[in-house]
């Protein structure tokens, strides 16, 4: 019995950690359109822990491309300060070979948009992705999503 015990306890404390880390997917429904932002809201309670800004990327293979290219619209949603970006993230090898993981038709990538980011205050942000390629209705994009994770941090000695 103790050690169930001691099992739940350390899987709530494994669980309350975790829950730090957000994943936020939108369904794109394979028909990207450039006027269509995919929006995903933040709330940040703990700005004093750096934070990784990862996109998540779920192609098939109706993609017709190697590479996809963002406009990031980053706000902070009390200030109204906002940045842009324009990204570009590579999709497949030079084979055509996609880069993602995954079995079946669909890959899920992830690329890495802000690393060790300090947000500037508690609150609230907005992160709005449109698709800068060529298509006007952008095909094999199924789903598009933000991950935001507690940076881990190094200490001087080369210990986490």
């Amino acid at each position: 019995m103790r050690k169930i015990s001691g099992f739940l306890l350390l899987m709530s404390i494994v669980a309350c950690n975790a829950s730090e880390d957000q994943v936020m997917m939108n369904h794109v429904d394979n028909k990207w359109d450039k006027k269509n932002q995919q929006k995903f809201n933040l709330d940040i309670s703990d700005p004093e822990n750096a934070k990784n800004i990862i996109f998540v990327v779920r192609n098939n293979n109706d993609y017709p491309y190697s590479n996809i290219r963002f406009i990031v619209n980053f706000t902070n949603l009390k200030t109204k300060k906002a940045e842009i970006d324009t990204l570009n993230y590579i999709l497949a090898n030079p084979n055509g070979e996609w880069l993602g993981t995954g079995f079946g038709e669909t890959k899920e990538t992830l690329f890495q948009y802000k690393l060790n980011y300090k947000f500037p205050a508690k609150g609230k942000y907005e992160i709005a992705v449109s698709q800068a390629m060529r298509n006007d209705a952008l095909p094999g994009i199924e789903d598009l999503g933000i991950k935001v994770e507690t940076a881990k941090t190094v200490s001087t000695n080369g210990t986490k």
